[in-house]
Order: structure tokens, then C-alpha cells, then sequence
């Protein structure tokens, strides 16, 4: 990635250390090592010729949010690094909602010679994925094909917290993977939720306080305008189905008469569903109503300091809210109130909703962390708001990627 670099203007070339680089010093200073639980994620690999089926069983057993997919390479004849090997990472989620979606599509293209999948429809997962092998012995390289994967954008323990801002507002990225060097293998993960951990440590601050005491009216967000919604009374695969379509990270619950805001099911929330073959099975008869009520564990409220990064890659998560009790906030709350409360329930949104509890709007961590983020080169990122203001107290702009100091 290009780095920012920093000038000044022609008319002041004989200044002492101005404000300019002391951003820029002051950016640079804080490491990647400065995340709590990196060395605390369990770190999966995925090769790209391996099955869906496969995958998916060790994910499941794992309990592990997702995998790096390493590359098929012969590492002895060929003149790469062991770090270039990673190509990319997958997701539980992500991987249970395609199957579900191809189950489908085979099923309405599926013509009398293929009525045995009316045997198999009430299986659970792995029977299905072991019946039907045009879905369970699909290799994990072509689920490419279908956007599945993130990017591998690694970061090294020696980066600072400007690139790893840089690069989840330029990118749509869950996790950062962390390598201590590039001849060496993972070593763990950064998440958005333990950046988000991390900006709330600089609370009291002027910098961060003046961003972060804004109320949430003041902002716009991506997904304010076009929150999704299911009845309680519609089906959990009508749910699925909506989770898939949109590629989400929740839709919100809400009853059909008052409009009221009941639950909602994250896309993680699928590793219950496939836990309990009962469920699964009924998932076309189930209510999303009724699925709320099947989870009865009590929440263990989260401290700040916990480890964010192991929490939010753990499947069986119990700093994560209950799917009944939704995570929200009113536009009069602020922003530092939003990051607070989701690092509290380890959750990667907050829905909007208004004095009536009806669903207006949904904040992701994505949209918090874009409000910190530096200026992207290349990019139609102007930066976040913090970064916009301490521009202007040091009084600097940004042109084509660099910093300038105004005359």
C-alpha cells in the first residue's frame, strides 16, 4: 500500500518540526501489539482444494468463526513466500448460507428423477452435505466465484494502527490477519471490534472526544436508511434466505402488528442452528420468534480490557447478547455510547430504532471505525471525522494522498 507521506508548502521550507509531522508521529506511534487478544485467536487454515464438507466440519468443531484459505503450492519447487501462500479468508456463516442457497436452487431445478432430495430434506447438515455432492465436495477455491471471501490484507506486529485503519475503511474486511514477518506463518488476528476497544481507550480525550460525544443524528451512515427486517411469524429460512441475499451482518425482528423491534438473527447465530439437527430440520416450519426463545444461556456482561479479538472468532460467544435482546441505540445517544455498548456485547451492530421501538436505521462497526479513519490514497475516503479535524488544527490538507501544510 502507498504510504502517506508528508510536505510543506514552498513558502515555509525553513520551519522547526511542524504540526504536520507531529500528526503524523503522533499516527505512526501505536502499534498493532497494542490490541489485546492477537495472540489469543485460534489460527485455522483452509486449503483452497479441500471440500465445503470438510471445512465446514472443522470450523464446526473447532468452534472458530472462520479460516485463513492457503493456496495449493509446492512450496519446495516454487519461489514464494510462506506468507504469500494465504490467498484469502472464509467464514462459518458465509459457507452454511451458500450451501443452503444451492440446496435450494437443486431442489427447484430438481425434476422427478431427483426425488430423493425429498428424502433427505429433513437430514441434518452433514447429511445433506454427505448426499448431495455437487454442494458438500465443492472445493473451497471456487466458492471465489461467488464473492465468498474476504481479501488477505495482513498486518504485521510492527504496523501501526494508521495502516490497520487504512485498511479496513478501504476495504470490507471482518479480520486483519497478523504475520510477525513475511517468511513466517499467522499468528493470530486483529478484529473490528478490538479496534473499536482499542479508540475507546483514548476516551477524555480532546481528539477523540470531539468526534465521539456526537450525537448519532449528526452522522450518516451506510445502512441507516435500509434496515432488514423479518416478522417474528416468518420462518427462520425466510430469515436465512435474507441474510443471504443482502450479505448482512443481522436482520432485525420485529413484530408484525406494533412494528416493535423483538430480536434478531445474526449471521453467526447460524452456528445454532446448525448445532441443534431439530432446529435445522424445522427451519422451514420454524418461526424466527420461536427460534429467539431456544436460547436460554445467560449473557456475561463484557468489561473493557477483555479480549475482543478471541471472543468475536468464537463461535460459542457468552459476551454475545441473546438473539432476544438486540442491540440498540436512539439517534440523541452519541457515538462513544454506541462503540461502548458494542464492546460491551462483543456485537458488530446496533440497531437504530425510535421511541416507539421500531427499527429506523443499523450502525455497524464498519461505520464507528470509518468515522476514525485516515484519508485513503487512491481513495474516495475522505477520511473520518477525527482525522478531518486534526487536519485542521494543524492546519494541513490532503492532496493526492499526501499531507500539505497550508501557507
Amino acid at each position: 500500500m502507498q504510504s502517506m507521506q508528508i510536505k510543506e508548502d514552498k513558502d515555509d521550507q525553513h520551519g522547526q518540526v511542524d504540526s504536520a509531522s507531529a500528526l503524523q508521529q503522533y499516527l505512526d506511534h501505536i502499534t498493532v501489539t497494542s490490541i489485546s487478544g492477537i495472540y489469543n485467536s485460534l489460527v485455522l487454515e483452509i486449503k483452497a482444494g479441500d471440500t465445503i464438507r470438510d471445512a465446514i466440519h472443522m470450523l464446526y468443531e473447532k468452534e472458530t468463526f472462520g479460516a485463513a484459505i492457503v493456496d495449493v503450492l509446492d512450496t519446495e519447487t516454487s519461489d514464494v513466500r510462506f506468507s504469500d501462500r494465504y490467498i484469502g479468508f472464509i467464514s462459518f456463516p458465509n459457507i452454511i448460507l451458500w450451501c443452503l442457497e444451492e440446496y435450494e436452487n437443486i431442489k427447484e431445478d430438481a425434476n422427478d428423477n431427483h426425488s430423493h432430495l425429498k428424502d433427505i430434506e429433513h437430514d441434518d447438515l452433514f447429511s445433506i452435505l454427505d448426499q448431495i455432492p455437487q454442494i458438500g465436495q465443492t472445493k473451497v477455491g471456487e466458492l471465489a466465484k461467488s464473492f465468498l471471501w474476504e481479501p488477505f490484507f495482513p498486518v504485521h506486529l510492527n504496523d501501526t494502527i494508521l495502516h490497520a485503519l487504512l485498511l479496513l475503511s478501504k476495504h470490507r474486511l471482518q479480520v486483519l490477519p497478523v504475520i510477525q514477518q513475511p517468511d513466517a506463518p499467522l499468528i493470530g488476528f486483529v478484529t473490528q471490534n478490538a479496534l473499536v476497544e482499542l479508540l475507546l481507550r483514548s476516551s477524555e480525550l480532546e481528539w477523540f472526544d470531539n468526534i465521539a460525544n456526537k450525537n448519532l443524528s449528526d452522522f450518516r451512515f451506510e445502512g441507516q436508511e435500509h434496515p432488514r427486517c423479518v416478522f417474528g411469524s416468518q420462518t427462520v429460512a425466510d430469515a436465512l434466505k435474507l441474510l443471504w441475499q443482502n450479505q448482512t451482518c443481522a436482520v432485525a425482528v420485529v413484530d408484525r402488528q406494533t412494528k416493535k423491534l423483538v430480536g434478531n438473527l445474526r449471521n453467526s447465530d447460524i452456528y445454532n442452528l446448525v448445532k441443534k439437527d431439530e432446529l435445522f430440520r424445522n427451519r422451514r416450519i420454524l418461526t424466527v420468534e420461536e427460534f429467539l426463545r431456544t436460547e436460554t444461556e445467560p449473557i456475561i456482561e463484557n468489561e473493557h480490557g477483555a479480549d475482543q479479538t478471541a471472543g468475536s472468532l468464537h463461535l460459542k460467544n457468552s459476551f454475545k447478547s441473546r438473539m432476544d435482546s438486540p442491540v440498540t441505540n436512539k439517534e440523541n445517544d452519541t457515538l462513544k455510547q454506541v462503540m461502548d455498548q458494542m464492546a460491551k456485547t462483543n456485537s458488530c451492530f446496533s440497531f437504530l430504532i425510535n421511541d416507539n421501538e421500531q427499527v429506523t436505521g443499523l450502525i455497524t462497526v464498519r461505520d464507528i471505525i470509518l468515522q476514525f479513519a485516515p484519508p485513503c490514497v487512491n481513495s474516495s475516503i475522505g477520511g473520518g471525522g477525527f482525522f478531518e479535524l486534526a487536519l485542521e488544527q494543524s492546519r494541513c490538507h490532503i492532496s493526492n494522498g499526501t499531507i500539505i501544510r497550508n501557507r
